[in-house]
Protein backbone atom coordinates (compact mmCIF):
# COMPACT_ATOMS: atom_id res chain seq x y z
CA UNK A 1 0.00 0.00 0.00
CA UNK A 2 2.74 2.30 0.45
CA UNK A 3 4.46 1.66 -2.27
CA UNK A 4 0.82 2.48 -4.22
CA UNK A 5 0.73 5.86 -2.31
CA UNK A 6 3.50 6.78 -3.14
CA UNK A 7 3.34 6.33 -6.91
CA UNK A 8 0.48 8.22 -6.56
CA UNK A 9 2.03 11.02 -5.27
CA UNK A 10 4.68 10.99 -7.98
CA UNK A 11 2.54 10.46 -10.54
CA UNK A 12 0.66 14.18 -9.17
CA UNK A 13 3.90 16.04 -8.71
CA UNK A 14 4.90 15.45 -12.38
CA UNK A 15 1.47 16.39 -13.26
CA UNK A 16 1.26 19.58 -11.07
CA UNK A 17 5.01 19.94 -12.21
CA UNK A 18 3.44 20.23 -16.08
CA UNK A 19 1.03 22.86 -15.22
CA UNK A 20 3.31 25.09 -12.94
CA UNK A 21 5.94 25.23 -15.56
CA UNK A 22 2.82 25.64 -18.21
CA UNK A 23 2.06 28.91 -16.17
CA UNK A 24 5.88 30.01 -15.64
CA UNK A 25 7.45 29.55 -19.22
CA UNK A 26 5.19 30.77 -22.14
CA UNK A 27 5.12 29.14 -25.15
CA UNK A 28 7.27 26.49 -24.41
CA UNK A 29 5.62 25.51 -21.38
CA UNK A 30 1.85 26.10 -22.57
CA UNK A 31 2.96 23.45 -25.18
CA UNK A 32 4.00 20.60 -22.67
CA UNK A 33 0.84 21.59 -20.55
CA UNK A 34 -1.30 20.86 -23.93
CA UNK A 35 0.59 17.46 -24.13
CA UNK A 36 0.26 16.62 -20.52
CA UNK A 37 -3.68 17.77 -20.16
CA UNK A 38 -4.54 17.31 -23.66
CA UNK A 39 -8.04 18.25 -24.70
CA UNK A 40 -10.06 14.55 -25.46
CA UNK A 41 -10.50 14.89 -29.19
CA UNK A 42 -13.83 13.69 -29.79
CA UNK A 43 -16.15 13.31 -33.24
CA UNK A 44 -18.64 10.36 -34.49
CA UNK A 45 -18.55 7.34 -32.51
CA UNK A 46 -17.70 9.03 -29.18
CA UNK A 47 -19.76 8.52 -26.05
CA UNK A 48 -19.58 9.87 -22.75
CA UNK A 49 -19.57 12.89 -19.91
CA UNK A 50 -17.40 14.84 -22.38
CA UNK A 51 -20.22 14.84 -24.93
CA UNK A 52 -22.44 15.29 -23.24
CA UNK A 53 -20.70 18.49 -22.49
CA UNK A 54 -20.30 19.26 -25.41
CA UNK A 55 -24.46 18.94 -26.28
CA UNK A 56 -24.95 20.96 -23.56
CA UNK A 57 -22.23 23.74 -24.71
CA UNK A 58 -23.78 23.75 -28.02
CA UNK A 59 -27.23 24.88 -26.67
CA UNK A 60 -25.46 26.98 -24.18
CA UNK A 61 -23.94 28.74 -27.52
CA UNK A 62 -27.21 28.52 -29.35
CA UNK A 63 -28.95 30.42 -26.82
CA UNK A 64 -31.17 28.22 -24.95
CA UNK A 65 -30.23 28.32 -21.27
CA UNK A 66 -31.01 25.19 -18.86
CA UNK A 67 -34.37 25.19 -17.75
CA UNK A 68 -35.58 26.43 -21.11
CA UNK A 69 -34.72 30.41 -19.97
CA UNK A 70 -34.08 32.09 -22.95
CA UNK A 71 -30.66 33.84 -23.95
CA UNK A 72 -29.55 35.93 -26.68
CA UNK A 73 -28.51 33.96 -29.87
CA UNK A 74 -24.93 33.99 -29.65
CA UNK A 75 -24.49 30.92 -32.64
CA UNK A 76 -26.31 31.16 -35.94
CA UNK A 77 -27.35 28.22 -37.60
CA UNK A 78 -27.82 26.00 -34.58
CA UNK A 79 -31.08 24.18 -33.78
CA UNK A 80 -30.34 23.61 -29.82
CA UNK A 81 -33.49 20.90 -30.24
CA UNK A 82 -31.97 18.97 -32.60
CA UNK A 83 -28.45 18.27 -29.92
CA UNK A 84 -29.87 15.69 -27.59
CA UNK A 85 -27.79 15.84 -24.32
CA UNK A 86 -27.17 11.86 -24.23
CA UNK A 87 -23.47 11.46 -24.06
CA UNK A 88 -23.22 9.90 -27.72
CA UNK A 89 -21.55 11.48 -30.67
CA UNK A 90 -23.90 11.15 -33.59
CA UNK A 91 -24.84 13.12 -36.84
CA UNK A 92 -26.78 15.73 -34.91
CA UNK A 93 -24.27 16.44 -32.66
CA UNK A 94 -21.93 16.81 -35.43
CA UNK A 95 -24.21 19.29 -37.23
CA UNK A 96 -24.43 21.29 -34.47
CA UNK A 97 -20.31 21.13 -34.27
CA UNK A 98 -19.84 22.22 -37.69
CA UNK A 99 -22.69 24.91 -37.13
CA UNK A 100 -20.73 26.57 -34.36
CA UNK A 101 -17.11 26.30 -35.93
CA UNK A 102 -18.63 27.76 -38.74
CA UNK A 103 -19.78 31.05 -36.49
CA UNK A 104 -16.25 31.31 -35.07
CA UNK A 105 -14.40 31.03 -38.03
CA UNK A 106 -13.06 27.65 -37.22
CA UNK A 107 -12.53 24.53 -39.81
CA UNK A 108 -15.84 23.12 -40.46
CA UNK A 109 -14.99 19.75 -39.39
CA UNK A 110 -17.62 18.44 -37.06
CA UNK A 111 -14.53 17.34 -34.93
CA UNK A 112 -14.39 19.05 -31.26
CA UNK A 113 -10.69 19.52 -31.02
CA UNK A 114 -8.61 21.65 -28.94
CA UNK A 115 -9.49 24.91 -30.40
CA UNK A 116 -13.22 24.00 -30.94
CA UNK A 117 -13.22 23.05 -27.10
CA UNK A 118 -11.38 26.47 -26.01
CA UNK A 119 -14.37 28.24 -27.55
CA UNK A 120 -16.94 26.22 -26.70
CA UNK A 121 -16.03 26.54 -22.72
CA UNK A 122 -16.76 29.89 -21.60
CA UNK A 123 -15.63 31.51 -18.78
CA UNK A 124 -18.13 31.31 -16.30
CA UNK A 125 -18.21 31.87 -12.22
CA UNK A 126 -20.81 32.49 -9.37
CA UNK A 127 -23.94 33.83 -10.51
CA UNK A 128 -23.54 32.23 -14.20
CA UNK A 129 -26.76 30.50 -15.12
CA UNK A 130 -27.51 28.25 -18.14
CA UNK A 131 -26.32 25.12 -19.90
CA UNK A 132 -22.62 26.04 -19.64
CA UNK A 133 -22.81 26.11 -15.82
CA UNK A 134 -24.80 22.33 -16.31
CA UNK A 135 -21.93 21.34 -19.02
CA UNK A 136 -19.73 22.32 -16.03
CA UNK A 137 -21.21 20.51 -13.12
CA UNK A 138 -22.05 17.44 -14.76
CA UNK A 139 -18.03 17.26 -15.46
CA UNK A 140 -17.69 17.81 -11.90
CA UNK A 141 -19.89 14.97 -10.58
CA UNK A 142 -18.76 12.87 -13.02
CA UNK A 143 -15.01 13.65 -12.71
CA UNK A 144 -14.56 13.79 -8.64
CA UNK A 145 -17.41 11.36 -8.10
CA UNK A 146 -19.47 14.35 -6.71
CA UNK A 147 -22.77 12.40 -6.27
CA UNK A 148 -24.45 15.17 -4.64
CA UNK A 149 -23.79 18.00 -7.43
CA UNK A 150 -27.02 19.07 -8.93
CA UNK A 151 -27.36 19.64 -12.92
CA UNK A 152 -29.49 22.26 -12.29
CA UNK A 153 -26.94 25.11 -14.55
CA UNK A 154 -27.05 27.09 -11.62
CA UNK A 155 -23.77 28.34 -10.42
CA UNK A 156 -23.92 28.93 -6.54
CA UNK A 157 -22.16 27.84 -3.77
CA UNK A 158 -22.46 24.31 -3.76
CA UNK A 159 -21.22 24.55 -7.64
CA UNK A 160 -18.20 27.14 -6.27
CA UNK A 161 -17.26 24.68 -3.60
CA UNK A 162 -17.11 21.76 -5.91
CA UNK A 163 -14.76 24.12 -8.19
CA UNK A 164 -12.31 24.95 -5.90
CA UNK A 165 -12.22 21.39 -4.40
CA UNK A 166 -11.00 20.35 -8.26
CA UNK A 167 -8.78 23.03 -8.16
CA UNK A 168 -6.96 22.53 -5.25
CA UNK A 169 -6.74 18.46 -5.98
CA UNK A 170 -5.02 19.71 -9.63
CA UNK A 171 -2.97 22.36 -8.03
CA UNK A 172 -4.45 25.48 -9.03
CA UNK A 173 -5.66 28.97 -8.47
CA UNK A 174 -8.13 28.51 -5.94
CA UNK A 175 -10.99 30.68 -8.07
CA UNK A 176 -14.03 29.12 -7.65
CA UNK A 177 -14.82 29.71 -11.37
CA UNK A 178 -14.69 27.58 -14.61
CA UNK A 179 -11.68 29.31 -16.31
CA UNK A 180 -10.06 28.47 -19.27
CA UNK A 181 -7.06 26.08 -17.48
CA UNK A 182 -9.89 24.59 -15.28
CA UNK A 183 -12.02 23.73 -17.85
CA UNK A 184 -9.37 21.95 -19.94
CA UNK A 185 -8.15 19.78 -16.96
CA UNK A 186 -11.55 19.04 -15.53
CA UNK A 187 -12.28 17.90 -19.37
CA UNK A 188 -9.36 15.87 -19.56
CA UNK A 189 -9.82 14.50 -16.24
CA UNK A 190 -10.35 10.44 -15.88
CA UNK A 191 -13.32 8.94 -14.36
CA UNK A 192 -14.35 5.98 -12.46
CA UNK A 193 -16.66 3.20 -13.62
CA UNK A 194 -19.84 2.81 -11.89
CA UNK A 195 -20.05 -0.88 -10.80
CA UNK A 196 -23.33 -2.66 -10.19
CA UNK A 197 -25.64 -5.78 -10.90
CA UNK A 198 -26.41 -3.71 -14.36
CA UNK A 199 -23.57 -3.65 -16.11
CA UNK A 200 -20.16 -4.14 -14.68
CA UNK A 201 -18.14 -5.57 -11.43
CA UNK A 202 -14.84 -5.21 -10.44
CA UNK A 203 -11.29 -7.65 -10.12
CA UNK A 204 -8.13 -6.38 -8.63
CA UNK A 205 -4.98 -7.00 -10.49
CA UNK A 206 -2.65 -5.83 -7.45
CA UNK A 207 -2.74 -2.14 -8.76
CA UNK A 208 -5.24 -0.81 -6.28
CA UNK A 209 -6.93 2.20 -7.16
CA UNK A 210 -6.25 1.49 -11.10
CA UNK A 211 -10.05 2.12 -12.31
CA UNK A 212 -9.54 5.38 -14.09
CA UNK A 213 -10.27 5.88 -17.88
CA UNK A 214 -11.02 8.81 -19.94
CA UNK A 215 -14.80 9.34 -20.15
CA UNK A 216 -14.99 7.61 -23.48
CA UNK A 217 -12.99 4.75 -22.47
CA UNK A 218 -15.58 4.49 -19.20
CA UNK A 219 -18.76 4.96 -21.22
CA UNK A 220 -17.80 2.45 -23.94
CA UNK A 221 -17.45 -0.45 -21.23
CA UNK A 222 -20.51 0.47 -19.42
CA UNK A 223 -22.40 0.55 -22.45
CA UNK A 224 -21.35 -3.15 -23.68
CA UNK A 225 -21.58 -4.34 -19.77
CA UNK A 226 -25.45 -3.42 -20.07
CA UNK A 227 -25.26 -4.97 -23.37
CA UNK A 228 -24.12 -8.13 -21.89
CA UNK A 229 -26.21 -8.28 -18.52
CA UNK A 230 -29.12 -7.42 -20.93
CA UNK A 231 -28.57 -10.73 -22.79
CA UNK A 232 -27.67 -12.89 -20.51
CA UNK A 233 -24.49 -13.39 -19.71
CA UNK A 234 -23.53 -11.47 -16.86
CA UNK A 235 -21.50 -8.62 -15.94
CA UNK A 236 -18.44 -7.77 -16.98
CA UNK A 237 -15.35 -7.72 -15.00
CA UNK A 238 -13.39 -4.71 -15.51
CA UNK A 239 -9.57 -4.85 -14.32
CA UNK A 240 -6.66 -2.17 -14.84
CA UNK A 241 -7.31 0.97 -17.08
CA UNK A 242 -4.98 3.72 -15.15
CA UNK A 243 -4.41 5.52 -12.38
CA UNK A 244 -6.51 8.93 -11.41
CA UNK A 245 -3.53 10.91 -13.20
CA UNK A 246 -2.26 8.39 -15.80
CA UNK A 247 1.25 7.56 -15.93
CA UNK A 248 3.41 4.34 -15.54
CA UNK A 249 1.20 1.07 -13.97
CA UNK A 250 3.00 -1.78 -12.29
CA UNK A 251 2.74 -5.13 -14.92
CA UNK A 252 1.96 -3.20 -18.01
CA UNK A 253 3.94 -1.31 -20.69
CA UNK A 254 0.60 0.87 -21.45
CA UNK A 255 -2.55 1.86 -19.61
CA UNK A 256 -0.77 5.31 -19.00
CA UNK A 257 -3.40 7.42 -20.62
CA UNK A 258 -7.02 5.95 -19.91
CA UNK A 259 -7.31 4.34 -22.90
CA UNK A 260 -6.50 0.87 -22.19
CA UNK A 261 -9.33 -1.36 -20.29
CA UNK A 262 -8.14 -4.74 -19.31
CA UNK A 263 -11.37 -6.96 -18.93
CA UNK A 264 -12.28 -10.64 -18.10
CA UNK A 265 -13.28 -13.36 -20.33
CA UNK A 266 -16.85 -14.71 -20.49
CA UNK A 267 -17.63 -17.79 -18.58
CA UNK A 268 -19.91 -20.54 -19.34
CA UNK A 269 -21.82 -20.11 -15.75
CA UNK A 270 -21.37 -16.39 -15.88
CA UNK A 271 -18.95 -16.30 -13.06
CA UNK A 272 -16.48 -13.97 -14.35
CA UNK A 273 -16.50 -11.50 -11.45
CA UNK A 274 -15.54 -13.77 -8.71
CA UNK A 275 -13.46 -16.46 -10.68
CA UNK A 276 -11.02 -16.47 -14.19
CA UNK A 277 -10.28 -18.45 -16.94
CA UNK A 278 -8.46 -18.80 -20.57
CA UNK A 279 -9.30 -19.57 -24.35
CA UNK A 280 -7.57 -22.86 -23.67
CA UNK A 281 -10.27 -24.07 -20.80
CA UNK A 282 -13.71 -25.62 -20.97
CA UNK A 283 -15.15 -22.90 -18.13
CA UNK A 284 -14.44 -20.31 -21.04
CA UNK A 285 -17.72 -19.21 -23.04
CA UNK A 286 -16.72 -18.07 -26.28
CA UNK A 287 -19.82 -16.83 -28.19
CA UNK A 288 -20.43 -14.77 -25.30
CA UNK A 289 -16.47 -13.07 -25.49
CA UNK A 290 -17.44 -12.87 -28.73
CA UNK A 291 -20.74 -10.57 -27.89
CA UNK A 292 -18.57 -8.75 -25.53
CA UNK A 293 -16.35 -7.79 -28.30
CA UNK A 294 -19.11 -6.50 -30.98
CA UNK A 295 -20.87 -4.62 -28.02
CA UNK A 296 -17.45 -2.92 -27.34
CA UNK A 297 -16.79 -2.18 -31.24
CA UNK A 298 -20.66 -1.39 -31.20
CA UNK A 299 -20.68 1.28 -27.84
CA UNK A 300 -18.23 3.74 -29.65
CA UNK A 301 -17.95 2.70 -33.59
CA UNK A 302 -14.58 3.61 -35.35
CA UNK A 303 -12.92 4.05 -31.70
CA UNK A 304 -11.80 0.95 -30.71
CA UNK A 305 -8.03 0.61 -32.14
CA UNK A 306 -7.47 -2.58 -31.47
CA UNK A 307 -8.34 -5.53 -28.72
CA UNK A 308 -5.59 -8.01 -27.75
CA UNK A 309 -6.60 -11.66 -27.45
CA UNK A 310 -5.13 -14.64 -27.97
CA UNK A 311 -7.59 -16.82 -29.11
CA UNK A 312 -7.16 -18.10 -32.69
CA UNK A 313 -10.77 -18.40 -33.45
CA UNK A 314 -11.49 -14.55 -32.06
CA UNK A 315 -7.95 -14.10 -33.93
CA UNK A 316 -9.09 -15.36 -37.66
CA UNK A 317 -12.50 -13.87 -37.31
CA UNK A 318 -10.32 -10.51 -37.35
CA UNK A 319 -11.98 -9.56 -34.02
CA UNK A 320 -8.44 -9.22 -31.57
CA UNK A 321 -4.69 -9.15 -31.81
CA UNK A 322 -2.45 -11.82 -30.76
CA UNK A 323 0.09 -10.81 -28.08
CA UNK A 324 1.71 -12.37 -25.59
CA UNK A 325 0.26 -12.29 -22.34
CA UNK A 326 -2.98 -12.20 -23.18
CA UNK A 327 -4.58 -15.77 -23.14
CA UNK A 328 -7.11 -14.96 -19.98
CA UNK A 329 -8.31 -11.43 -20.46
CA UNK A 330 -9.04 -8.72 -23.12
CA UNK A 331 -6.96 -5.59 -23.29
CA UNK A 332 -9.12 -3.04 -25.17
CA UNK A 333 -7.90 0.12 -26.59
CA UNK A 334 -10.20 2.99 -27.41
CA UNK A 335 -8.66 5.51 -29.74
CA UNK A 336 -9.51 9.50 -30.29
CA UNK A 337 -9.23 11.26 -33.61
CA UNK A 338 -6.34 12.85 -32.81
CA UNK A 339 -3.95 11.99 -29.33
CA UNK A 340 -0.52 13.34 -28.17
CA UNK A 341 0.34 9.68 -28.53
CA UNK A 342 -0.10 7.97 -32.05
CA UNK A 343 -0.87 4.77 -30.94
CA UNK A 344 -3.96 6.43 -29.56
CA UNK A 345 -5.07 8.06 -32.29
CA UNK A 346 -8.32 6.59 -34.66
Amino acid sequence: MARQIARRRLALSVAVAAVVLASVVGTAGQALGATTYAWPVQSIGDRGTDVAAIQQLLRAAAGTGSGGSARSVVVRGIDPTVVPIDGVFGAATALGVRAFQTSRGLPRTGIVDAATWSALAPPIGPGSTGDAVAALQRELREKQSASSMPIDGVFGAATATAVKAFQVHMALAQTGSGDATTWRLLVWHYELPRFSSAALCDYSAGNGPANWGTAETIATIEAAGRAMVGAGYGRVAVGDVSFELGGPLPGHETHQHGLDADLRLMRKANDQCSARTRWSLSTYDRAATRALILAIRAATPGHVKLIYFNDPVLVAEGLTTPLAGHDDHLHVRICEAWHPDPAYRC
